[in-house]
């Protein structure tokens, strides 16, 4: 009997250590640990045909990013005001631009460069 109550003891340790371990993890994920952050995440679809690029930003701070400029590269630019936390946009860069990188600036020494990525495809979905 002793040795039940001492396995069991145990598994009850080892489930609570995991319940807090990934709830931390979710916690960090899910609350602003920073003022200023910017999510980026520019992708190509490639289609057939042709390709289309969209760049998805979201504010990931607790404070408002500012005079936010983006540089999708050739020369091809955009500025947006503002974004309030948690907001989220998609753009597409111009048609003819490379799709080689895109870079995001804004107040408060926010700086992101990321190259364009190309999601996997799934069998049965368009451009497959």
């Amino acid at each position: 009997m002793k040795n039940y109550t001492v396995l069991i003891i145990v598994i009850v340790a080892g489930i609570g250590i995991m319940a807090v371990s990934f709830g931390s993890n979710f916690v960090q994920m899910s609350v602003p640990t920073q003022d200023y952050d910017v999510y980026v995440d520019p992708i190509i679809d490639k289609q057939n045909l042709f390709d289309i690029g969209r760049v998805t930003i979201q504010n990931t701070g607790a404070k408002p990013l500012t005079n936010i400029h983006v540089n999708f590269g050739d020369g091809d630019t955009l500025d947006l005001k503002i974004l309030e936390p948690g907001d989220k946009i998609l753009l597409s860069p111009p048609p003819e631009n490379s799709m080689q990188f895109v870079q995001v600036t804004a107040d408060n020494e926010v700086f992101v460069s990321k190259a364009y990525r190309t999601p996997p495809k799934m069998v049965g979905m368009m451009g497959s």
